[in-house]
């Protein structure tokens, strides 16, 4: 299963509709949700997410929106060396770097964001929510066994 760290902008592409990228932003979630891939967050994003929610519907609104995304998604860890690791980047905005640096210490596959021009400089390999499908959707690779020799006989 595929490891897929995801941007806060593909969880708000989701939540607010925002054409054109919401469709494939919420067929990536869907995936999630049925367990074809593994999502991760960073906290930074659940707790963006809460205070739109909130301030949009109200504080219990936003505490069972988060209990749902809780439900779907794992949240990545931000440690003292993921926080170096992301100023080593250099990206031009603090929290993508994190992000970025995040998602290289969970070992994720693709980092999925609606603007990949943001991640330049990312160790894990960025995609679009259209291209993180398309990953998705592609059958896996058996590994070969090795051919056994008939041998001497």
């Amino acid at each position: 299963m595929k490891t897929l760290f995801l941007d806060i902008d593909v969880l708000l592409d989701v939540l607010f509709d925002r054409a054109p990228r919401a469709d494939s932003a919420a067929a990536l979630w869907a995936a999630v949700e049925t367990r074809k891939a593994r999502g991760l967050l960073t906290a930074q994003a659940v707790s963006t997410l809460h205070a739109l929610m909130k301030s949009a519907r109200g504080g219990a609104f936003a505490d069972r929106g988060v209990s749902d995304l809780l439900a779907v998604f794992n949240v990545a860890r931000v440690s003292e060396a993921v926080l170096n690791a992301a100023l080593s980047l250099r990206l031009a905005a603090f929290d993508d770097a994190v992000s970025a640096a995040a998602a290289a210490a969970a070992r994720c596959d693709l980092l999925v964001t609606s603007e990949p021009v943001r991640f330049r400089g990312s160790t894990v390999e960025v995609a679009s929510p259209g291209e993180a499908l398309v990953r998705l959707s592609r059958p896996r690779a058996r590994a070969r066994r090795p051919r056994r020799s008939a041998g001497p006989g």
